[in-house]
């Protein structure tokens, strides 16, 4: 009985923990896109006409409590680009150019029908990204298994967020979000490059290692890489979300229930 109770316990706690981290960072898409647009995207309907041109507006949000600085704009073009080519590999929308506007202000979008317009496309897709940090002491091994050192062990929770829109009425045909996590793990004095620092990536990788150029730099290159497997993770549920749609669009044609 007491083996049941404290596996209970412990599942219990996992899922808890589980569920913070599922919210963490807390969504920035509603800033920029109209909550009430975002909840009736279902009823725009996908566009007939294939493939969706479309074009790709990358921003940036540090609005939320405990917010990371935003990865530098060289960074964010390359993720931007990856992520257009991405969404362009066996997916109906062709990204034809994209649009990298940097770190913006929240609650202050541009009208999305003039950017549009303006980009010469009938479709967009917009996507926010936004990350958490937080560091605290941890106690390091050299070579993984002996000689304990006092460091530090820094989180980064990133999130990109994507919503189709289109460009000549603003209405969201659909919307999806990509979540990642990696962890940086510095020592306290510095000069034991040989394995700190080290990030690794939590949960999805880890035991993968990735070792950051400098100590300086270490910081950066985590938000690089976790943001990296946000929108890595971001162009999948955007496809499934597509053919979710879709699936609901023939279901109602049909009169049955996907």
């Amino acid at each position: 009985m007491w083996t049941y109770r404290t596996v209970s316990l412990l599942l219990a706690g996992v899922l808890l923990l589980t569920g913070c981290a599922a919210a963490t960072p807390p969504s920035r898409l509603s800033h920029y896109i109209p909550a009430v647009s975002l909840t009736d995207s279902i009823d725009q309907g996908l566009p007939a006409s294939r493939p969706v041109r479309a074009a790709l507006v990358v921003l940036a949000d540090r609005s939320a409590q405990e917010a990371a600085p935003v990865i530098p704009e060289q960074a964010q073009d390359r993720l931007a680009d990856r992520l257009g080519e991405r969404i362009n590999q066996g997916f109906p929308i062709l990204i034809e150019r994209v649009v990298n506007l940097g770190e913006m202000t929240a609650g202050k979008a541009p009208d999305w029908t003039e950017v549009a317009k303006h980009q010469g496309v009938d479709y967009l897709v917009v996507v926010v990204l936004s990350s958490t940090e937080q560091e605290y002491p941890v106690s390091l091994f050299l070579g993984w298994t002996t000689h304990r050192q006092p460091g530090f062990r820094r989180d980064n929770w990133s999130l990109a967020e994507a919503a189709v829109i289109d460009g000549r009425t603003g209405g969201v045909l659909l919307h999806a979000e990509g979540r990642a996590m990696a962890t940086l793990d510095s020592p306290t004095a510095p000069g034991i490059n040989q394995w700190y620092p080290v990030i690794y990536l939590r949960p999805q990788d880890p035991e993968r290692r990735i070792w950051p150029p400098s100590y300086d730099g270490a910081p950066l290159t985590l938000r690089v890489v976790s943001m990296e497997q946000a929108a890595k993770r971001l162009a999948g549920n955007l496809q499934r979300a597509w053919v979710d749609q879709r699936d609901l669009e023939l279901a109602a044609m049909t009169g049955r229930t996907p």
